[in-house]
């Protein structure tokens, strides 16, 4: 099975051919008033979502197997609503962030951003990232993948939501929830980086 799982990764995971930043732990958020539309039909910027304990931003998108689910594989966006709730009562913002340039045209148009919205029942702000422009600043890889930032905009965990895309009653590790929190009752975090699995974000290529 984990021969399966690790066939299954190296088709979705793709290294950019152009190289992106590393966000360190400590790394203030990047992109912060780069203003992006949201479902709801208003712009917004991310430093507009921060809350009063910080921000968590997911990157993520509406085709992947690993948000959206696979056959074998209900995926993660299935926790977003709860991860949303948890943010809220806890003072955290949360964005989630659709970065699928080059799948506007092939289920990731901000129409289809907004049908699955409300068909899922999310909660927060679904952005669209025009050309990419707020992942590229990020370093953002794959969807999903997160970035939780303190109520100064600096990161203190990045990687994965959990341990299994799969199912979410086989989870053995929560880091992110873990991760809220620890950041909600002033506590380390620990880890603070773990290994973010997904597809590739779906970038166009820029003329130089």
């Amino acid at each position: 099975m984990k021969l399966l799982s690790l066939s299954v990764l190296a088709l979705f995971t793709v290294i950019p051919h152009e190289p992106l930043p590393d966000l360190a732990i400590g790394g203030t958020l990047p992109a912060a008033d780069k203003v992006m539309m949201d479902v709801s039909g208003t712009s917004t910027s991310l430093r507009d979502l921060v809350g009063n304990n910080g921000l968590l931003v997911i990157f993520s998108c509406n085709t992947c197997p690993f948000v959206i689910g696979s056959e074998g594989s209900v995926g993660w966006e299935g926790r977003y609503p709860e991860l949303a709730a948890m943010s809220a009562r806890s003072g955290i913002g949360m964005a989630m962030v659709n970065s699928n340039e080059a799948k506007r045209d092939d289920g990731d148009a901000f129409a289809d951003m907004q049908a699955r919205y409300k068909e899922k029942g999310f909660r927060g702000s679904y952005l669209l990232d025009e050309n990419h422009v707020v992942a590229d600043a990020f370093g953002a890889r794959t969807t999903p993948h997160v970035f939780l930032f303190d109520k100064d905009m600096k990161l203190v965990y990045k990687g994965a939501i959990d341990d299994n895309v799969s199912d979410p009653a086989a989870v053995k590790e929560k880091w992110l929830e873990n991760a809220l929190n620890a950041l909600a009752s002033g506590a380390a975090i620990d880890p603070a980086t773990t290994r973010n699995v997904g597809c590739s974000i779906k970038r166009i290529k820029h003329e130089h």
